[in-house]
C-alpha cells in the first residue's frame, strides 16, 4: 500500500488548483472492437459481435488537473486514455483539444499535436529501446519533432531534461543503455522523454504498477514536482485507489467500458456512492490487523465484455440491485448454479433433472428465460421449485436482488417461462451538494426525490 512520503503535499497543495480552462472535452466517446466470427458466421455474412471498451465516456479536463481513470483489468481505463490523445481511434463521439476535434484528424494532421499530448507507458522496462543510448532514446521526440537547431542545443536540452527528472549528473546516464539502469531510473528516463517536447498533457498508464515498493512514491511526486513546474496536465490511469487517492484531483471509476462515478477525489472516497466504488474501497487492504473487519467483496467475477449485462453492467455483482437494473435469463442460470455448488451431489442431480437444459439460459439479453423440464417432470414441477426458491431467498436474512427483477413466473405451452422487469440504463446524474456523478438506479432514485422531478 502506498504511503505519502513525509515531504509530500496533497495534490492541490503541491501544485495549484486547476484553472478552469478546458483543456479537453470529451462527449459520448466510444471505442468499440470487433470480433471475428467463426466459419459459420463469415459463411452466413454475419460479425462476430464487438467488445466495447469504451461505451459512452463524457468528461471534462481542465488544465492543471490531475485526472484519474481507476478500475480492475478490462473497465476500458487504458483504451479511454489512449483515445484521449489519438493513439487509438474512436468508433463515435468526439474528443475536443483546445476546442480542436481530434477524433477524424489523420495521423498527418495529428501529429503537430504529438508534441502536445505525451504518453507515460506501465512498462518502464519495454518503453525504451534497448539498442538505444538514454542520450538517444530521451532526445528523439527533439529529432521528430524537429525542435533543435544544433547538436549544441539538443545535448543542452537533454541535458536540462534529465536533470529535472532526478537523473544527476546527467553526464553519468547519456551513455548509459536502458539495461544499464534500475526499475525507478528507467521511468525517470521515459519521464523525461516525455516532458522534452514541452507537453501540455501526459497520459500515465499505471506508471508506478511494476515498480519496487520503495520508489513508487518518489515517482508520483516527481511527477507532482513537474507538474507544478511546467504547468503539465495528467490523465492518471491506475487500478490502485491508494495512490489514485494520493495523486489525483478528480477521479473516475470504470466499470465495463463506462463510467459509474465521477467527481472531487476527497469527495469520492469520504462517501462513495455506487455500489461499485464501495466495493474497491472496501478492498482496500488494512496493514493494521488490530483494526481489520471483515470485507464483503463482490461477487462473481467481471462479466465478458463482448456479451455485457443488460441495463446496469454491474448488477449480476451488486449486492443493492433493484429491478429495472437489467435482470435476463443468463443471471438466472448464474443463480441456479450457484445454489447447485452448496448441495450435496446427489441433491444437486435432482434439482439439476428439473431442467432439460440449463445452458439455453445463456442467451445474453434475453429479458425473459423459457424453461424446458427434464425428463419425468412438468413446467408445473419447475414453476413450484423456482418459487420455493424464491420463497427460501425472501425467509433468508442475506438479501438475493435477483428476486426482485422476476415480475411473472407461468407456464406456456409446456414450458415454464420467467419475465423479468424491462430493463433500463443507468446514466451518470448529479448528487446534489456534492459535486459527484454517479450512474445508479438507487441514486436516480435520491436526485428525482431531491429535485422534485
Amino acid at each position: 500500500m502506498l504511503t505519502k512520503p513525509e515531504d509530500a503535499q496533497h495534490p492541490e497543495e503541491a501544485a495549484g488548483q486547476a484553472d478552469g480552462e478546458a483543456l479537453l472535452e470529451v462527449r459520448d466517446l466510444e471505442v468499440h472492437f470487433g470480433l471475428r466470427g467463426g466459419g459459420l458466421s463469415r459463411f452466413t455474412g454475419r460479425d462476430g459481435g464487438a467488445v466495447k471498451a469504451v461505451d459512452g465516456i463524457d468528461l471534462s479536463l481542465r488544465r492543471g488537473e490531475v485526472l484519474g481513470l481507476v478500475g480492475e483489468s478490462g473497465s476500458g481505463k487504458t483504451t479511454l486514455g489512449r483515445t484521449l490523445i489519438g493513439l487509438t481511434k474512436a468508433t463515435g463521439g468526439s474528443v475536443r483539444y483546445r476546442g480542436e476535434e481530434i477524433t477524424a484528424l489523420t495521423e498527418r494532421r495529428l501529429r503537430p499535436l504529438r508534441r502536445k499530448l505525451q504518453m507515460v507507458f506501465q512498462d518502464p522496462h519495454a518503453s525504451l529501446n534497448p539498442a538505444m543510448d538514454i542520450r538517444t532514446a530521451v532526445g528523439h521526440p527533439l529529432r521528430i519533432h524537429q525542435l533543435v537547431d544544433s547538436d549544441q542545443e539538443y545535448e543542452a536540452r537533454v541535458v536540462h531534461a534529465l536533470e529535472r527528472v532526478g537523473l544527476t549528473p546527467p553526464e553519468r546516464f547519456l551513455t548509459k543503455f536502458p539495461g544499464d539502469l534500475s526499475g525507478g531510473q528507467k521511468q525517470r528516463a521515459v519521464l523525461a522523454r516525455a516532458i522534452i517536447a514541452e507537453p501540455e498533457l501526459l497520459v500515465a498508464d499505471e506508471p508506478i504498477s511494476m515498480l519496487d515498493m520503495s520508489v513508487r512514491a518518489k515517482i508520483l511526486q516527481l511527477m507532482l514536482d513537474l507538474k507544478r513546474d511546467l504547468d503539465l496536465t495528467y490523465v492518471y490511469v491506475t487500478h490502485d485507489l491508494a495512490s489514485a487517492k494520493f495523486f489525483c484531483d478528480t477521479i473516475a471509476i470504470m466499470y465495463l467500458g463506462r463510467i459509474v462515478e465521477y467527481g472531487p477525489t476527497a469527495q469520492v472516497f469520504a462517501d462513495p456512492q455506487h455500489p461499485y466504488t464501495m466495493a474497491l474501497l472496501a478492498a482496500i487492504p488494512e496493514p493494521d490487523p488490530e483494526r481489520a473487519l471483515p470485507r464483503e467483496l463482490p461477487r462473481g467475477e467481471i462479466p465478458d465484455a463482448a456479451r455485457p449485462p443488460l441495463g446496469c453492467s454491474f448488477h449480476p455483482r451488486c449486492p443493492v440491485a433493484v429491478a429495472e437494473c437489467g435482470w435476463e435469463s443468463r443471471d438466472l442460470r448464474t443463480l441456479l448454479e450457484n445454489r447447485w455448488l452448496k448441495l450435496s451431489p446427489g441433491q444437486s442431480e435432482r434439482e439439476k433433472a428439473l431442467f432439460a437444459d440449463v445452458e439455453a439460459l445463456s442467451v445474453p439479453g434475453a429479458s425473459s428465460a423459457s424453461i424446458t423440464p427434464g425428463r419425468s417432470h412438468t413446467a408445473q414441477d419447475v414453476l413450484e421449485y423456482l418459487v420455493r426458491l424464491r420463497e427460501e431467498a425472501s425467509a433468508a436474512d442475506s438479501r438475493e436482488p435477483f428476486w426482485d427483477g422476476v415480475v411473472a413466473m407461468n407456464a406456456e405451452s409446456g414450458h415454464a417461462v420467467v419475465e423479468f422487469a424491462p430493463p433500463r440504463d443507468p446514466r451518470l446524474s448529479l448528487m446534489p451538494a456534492t459535486g459527484v456523478q454517479v450512474a445508479c438506479h438507487l441514486r436516480e432514485a435520491e436526485v428525482s426525490s431531491t429535485t422534485g422531478t
